[in-house]
């Protein structure tokens, strides 16, 4: 075999080495890839738990502020009758009773309203979140198998540059002895 051919050989080998650490870097970017995505996937989780949290916390400040309410309905009746006993004030406190009834009725129904509303936005952006981490779940699914294909094809090409790097050492070897 000539100079050339040995060449030849040798910069086939040396591109074949350089293919395999290319596909090595492109395993790297991908296991990288995944990385980040489980930790953004993280991050989803613990912002979801917040908002739980902080949902919780405003349900039960509502609650209280509901007991407050219906705390003062109950007092607003212990003065029905005191006032039933004094009845040269009983038109002008009723009338004030009243008053008072109506608002804390309408700030209730308002409370329930903002309560439905602040209990459905938090369900919609708890499937939100749920539909996000589904979806990053399923990217880093498909990732991992992408990456597991990756895997297995550049283990059979590493395999087959291998055997094709032997193969080419034994002619080099034969010619250098020959030579």
């Amino acid at each position: 075999m000539s100079q050339e051919s040995l060449d030849d050989l040798k910069y086939e080998l040396e591109l074949k080495n350089a293919e395999i650490d290319e596909l090595t870097m492109e395993l790297q970017d991908k296991n990288e890839e995944i990385n980040k995505l489980k930790l953004y996937s993280t991050k989803l989780k613990y912002e979801k738990k917040n908002l739980e949290d902080k949902l919780d916390t405003k349900i039960d400040y509502d609650k209280s502020r509901m007991k407050e309410l219906d705390d003062l309905t109950e007092k607003i009746k212990e003065k029905d009758t005191i006032i039933e006993d004094k009845q040269d004030q009983v038109k002008y406190l009723r009338s004030l009773i009243d008053d008072y009834k109506s608002q804390l009725n309408s700030n209730t129904e308002n409370l329930e309203v903002q309560l439905r509303k602040i209990t459905k936005t938090y369900e919609d952006l708890l499937k939100q979140k749920d539909s996000i981490i589904e979806k990053q779940d399923e990217e880093i699914s498909n990732l991992i198998k992408s990456r597991d294909e990756i895997i297995k094809s550049n283990k059979t090409n590493i395999i087959s540059l291998k055997l094709q790097n032997e193969k080419y050492q034994e002619i080099i070897d034969k010619f250098t002895k020959t030579n």
